[in-house]
């Protein structure tokens, strides 16, 4: 990790991260391939679908802790395939289970199954449970900058948007929303589902967001551990872009030193 990085850490519920680039752990066709594109994304933070996933509840399975252990990454469970405020509070207890305690979450619950949108109305009534509950809340949304700021002030730890429909590729569909969300935050914004390849990745971190959480782009990559190192690169070139500032733009160049006084 480049020491710009060490210096300009991500923060999450008072815990310093080097790297900005969170990761799933979905869609990969082993744990072997998982860990090696966690570790080429350099990711420090992976979610993890707890209905999918075995983290100890089939001891005759393979475990993705063996594969990415707790003392090397944090575990972030998510709520994925759950469609009811009751259903993700569920799950969520039961990760703490797992994970003797854990208390930071990923929190989604779904309105639709093609399109994988957020019920927003279940979700807020869930993350008023959760955070009541003593959850660290990261919470995924659409990208309403009211119903994001609305998040924030109900206690979650992370605000976590959409730049598109989950698994689409899409990139930043609307990035005035975005805009609007990071310009109101007062903690982190990790842009969640939509990102398809390096240069989503940046334009998120060029708008100011802290992080970029992504899987698809990925694991679904035709060389995912390539791709794993690509979209590292892009989140690190996208936040030094943004801190750096960029010139504004002109409908043409001004020159860079005035004629006046040349010879001729």
């Amino acid at each position: 990790m480049s020491t710009h990085a060490l210096t300009d850490p991500l923060v999450i519920a008072g815990k310093t991260y080097a790297s900005r680039l969170l990761t799933g752990t979905g869609k990969y066709k082993d744990f072997e391939e998982t860990r090696l594109a966690t570790e080429a994304a350099g990711a420090e933070i992976v979610t993890v679908a707890i209905r999918r996933t075995n983290l100890g509840q089939s001891p005759n399975e393979p475990n993705l802790l063996d594969a990415l252990p707790p003392d090397r990454f944090t575990i972030l469970p998510n709520t994925a395939g759950c469609y009811t405020a009751e259903d993700a509070v569920r799950t969520c207890r039961l990760a703490r289970e797992l994970l003797d305690g854990h208390a930071l979450i990923k929190l989604e619950v779904l309105g639709d199954q093609k399109t994988l949108y957020p019920d927003v109305v279940q979700t807020l009534k869930a993350a008023e449970t959760l955070v009541a509950d003593g959850f660290q809340v990261m919470v995924y949304t659409s990208d309403d900058p009211i119903l994001a700021k609305r998040l924030e002030e109900i206690g979650c730890v992370a605000v976590m948007p959409l730049a598109a429909p989950i698994g689409s590729g899409l990139g930043i569909q609307n990035k005035w929303s975005l805009l609007e969300i990071v310009d109101n935050a007062r903690v982190p914004v990790i842009v969640d589902a939509g990102v398809g390849t390096a240069s989503d990745a940046t334009i998120a971190m060029e708008l100011g967001c802290d992080g970029v959480l992504m899987n698809t782009a990925i694991a679904g990559a035709r060389d995912p551990l390539l791709m794993a190192s690509a979209m590292k690169k892009a989140v690190q070139a996208g936040r030094e872009a943004f801190l750096a500032g960029r010139i504004p733009r002109k409908r043409y160049a001004s020159a860079s030193s005035p004629v006046d006084g040349l010879i001729g």
